[in-house]
């Protein structure tokens, strides 16, 4: 059961990390400064819920994730690309893809019956956090597409 609990907070944390990482480029590459604070903000929410997370997997005894994964730099690779353009609703169609992707792994553990309670607590307690980026940047991206 630890040994699951600890997979599952570290699968997290490098989403998570990821998700910082994403917002931090997310609040260099915009245009506005309104995307680029509430980015920035979000980044420094997301840090925070990482190292909750590294927290307790220290606590059951295992080795935190400290890194963001390789597919996530990749991806990044590939948007640095296109972010080229400075299309305002590039960075944001990203930003808010980032979090579909975030979303979707807490979910995934928060339905993952092998998870201790306490564990599913501190995951449904930090998903709060993501949840509430997501929608925010839903509302972003909807906005943006009614002014286009």
């Amino acid at each position: 059961m630890q040994n699951h609990d600890i997979r599952v907070l570290n699968d997290l944390i490098e989403t998570t990390i990821d998700s910082a990482e994403g917002y931090a480029e997310a609040a260099r590459e915009t245009q506005s400064p309104r995307f680029s604070v509430t980015f920035r903000e979000r980044a420094s929410e997301r840090r925070l819920v990482a190292t909750r997370l590294q927290q307790k997997v220290e606590e059951l005894g295992g080795t935190p994730e400290d890194d963001g994964s390789v597919l996530a730099s990749a991806h990044r690779m590939f948007t640095n690309l296109r972010k080229s353009l400075h299309d305002e609703t590039a960075v944001i169609d990203e930003v808010e893809r980032g979090e579909d992707h975030i979303k979707h792994k807490f979910e995934d553990a928060l339905e993952d019956g092998d998870v201790s309670p306490p564990i599913h607590a501190l995951i449904a307690d930090t998903f709060r956090s993501v949840r509430s980026g997501h929608d925010q940047m839903l509302s972003f991206k909807r906005a943006a597409y009614r002014t286009h």
